[in-house]
């Protein structure tokens, strides 16, 4: 193990499945070292004193099944953990007061690490909420043995999806708020057009308790923008992790809504698409960044050298520091994410997976503890760094599930054939309408 988690050895071939086993299991490592042993909870950056991440949480959840498989925690020990993680979000404190730790079930985006008490004045969070159930209802679909800690997984993770209250959370509205402060109410942005919000109305659509109205996907969808980019056709989102978050669980090949019954494509071909589209960006590269091209690409919400402008070789640059960036409209300052490009691996393998080989050229840490780095920008040049220009310092608990979910989908399905049991989902699928394939 030593060797996997110290050393950073420049490929001289494609990747194997053995290397991407090696960066699955680097990248997996965060939430095993990343965790509080006494409550699960999961920190969401590597920095020192960072709090936990909700959605980091949830990621962590999802990977268990990957945990157990590939053999790196026996299932009986897996378990235990899950129902501890489960029990003590469970026994968090829900309600109106700014202190708590969620209300009407859902949770706010950042927790203290040893209370699970809200951090900082963060919103309470309906996306981020959305990945802590969609990971709880992973470990409940998984564990089905009559264990007493298996079947405790699987009431604990439904309760806690089944107390989310998704008509509260609409407002008065048709569609879903972001949500939520005890301070000033509901956020005014809502979740309408396409983007990682689909996980969101679908496990909306399927709960049993509060669901939401088939009405609400119509009107999620109703903003959708079918374009034609660099020749081809797709439904448009700027940031690649849009295109891959609720593919996490869903499989969506050969299943459709009626959005796309009209468009003769799925959401997965459109992942597809969306990864070709970010590829030909950054050969074209329009703002002339340097490093761009067939091989380095990924642009996405991720880390940045930080807000700020400077002039570079006689043109004034400027850079963010955590932001959405984009392809082909942007945002763009020159920054690179690794993992929202492994992420893509289920959609795009032939283009993935050589620029997987470049990116571990570069030295940005593949065989290294917690795997690559998750995003880097070689216009900003910084003095002493070991490459000359700027890296991300820390890793991020919402980076890390993509590359070793999306890994797996690649090599096995796992999460895909877990989820296509799991009854909540499929609900949700049928109610927005989607139909085919293996629904």
């Amino acid at each position: 193990m030593s060797d996997i988690v110290s050393t950073d050895r420049s490929l001289d071939r494609l990747p194997t499945d053995q290397d991407l086993g090696r960066l699955q299991f680097t990248t997996l490592l965060y939430y095993l070292q990343c965790t509080n042993p006494d409550n699960g909870l999961v920190r969401d950056k590597t920095e020192p004193n960072a709090p936990a991440s909700i959605a980091a949480i949830g990621m962590a959840l999802a990977t268990i099944p990957v945990v157990v498989e590939r053999g790196v925690i026996i299932r009986e020990f897996a378990a235990k953990i899950t129902r501890k993680r489960l029990r003590f979000l469970m026994e968090c404190p829900q309600g109106p007061e700014p202190d708590a730790s969620g209300h009407r079930g859902f949770f706010y985006h950042f927790l203290d690490i040893e209370t699970g008490r809200r951090a900082w004045q963060c919103e309470l969070s309906t996306i981020d909420s959305a990945f802590l159930f969609a990971g709880a209802l992973t470990a409940a679909t998984y564990f089905d043995g009559d264990t007493a800690d298996e079947a405790e997984i699987r009431q604990l993770a439904t309760a806690l999806y089944e107390r989310a209250d998704w008509i509260w959370a609409c407002d008065g509205g048709p569609t879903l708020t972001h949500g939520w402060h005890p301070e000033s109410g509901f956020i005014p942005y809502r979740w309408r057009g396409y983007d990682e919000g689909l996980l969101l109305y679908i496990l909306g659509l399927g709960s049993p308790t509060h669901p939401l109205p088939p009405e609400s996907y119509a009107a999620y969808t109703a903003s959708y923008e079918w374009r034609n980019i660099y020749g081809r056709e797709l439904l448009y989102s700027g940031p690649l992790f849009t295109h891959q978050l609720s593919h996490m669980w869903v499989d969506f090949r050969g299943i459709r809504d009626e959005f796309m019954r009209q468009h003769h494509s799925d959401y997965f071909e459109n992942s597809r698409q969306a990864s070709f589209v970010q590829q030909e960006y950054a050969i074209r590269n329009p703002m002339g960044f340097a490093g761009y091209g067939e091989y380095c690409w990924g642009f996405t919400a991720c880390d940045g050298p930080g807000w700020g402008k400077r002039a570079i070789n006689g043109v004034d640059r400027e850079f963010f520091d955590y932001n959405a960036r984009g392809a082909p409209f942007g945002p763009d300052d020159g920054t690179v994410a690794p993992w929202v490009v492994v992420a893509s691996l289920p959609f795009a393998p032939e283009i993935v997976v050589p620029t997987v080989l470049n990116f571990a050229r570069m030295k940005l840490g593949m065989t290294r503890l917690y795997g690559f780095k998750p995003s880097f920008n070689q216009t900003y040049a910084v003095e002493n760094s070991p490459t000359g220009w700027w890296v991300s310092p820390y890793h991020f608990g919402i980076d890390q599930g993509p590359v070793v979910l999306m890994i797996e989908n690649y090599r096995t399905g796992l999460l895909w054939n877990i989820m296509r049991r799991c009854k909540p989902l499929v609900i949700g699928l049928r109610r927005a309408g989607f139909s085919g394939g293996w629904l």
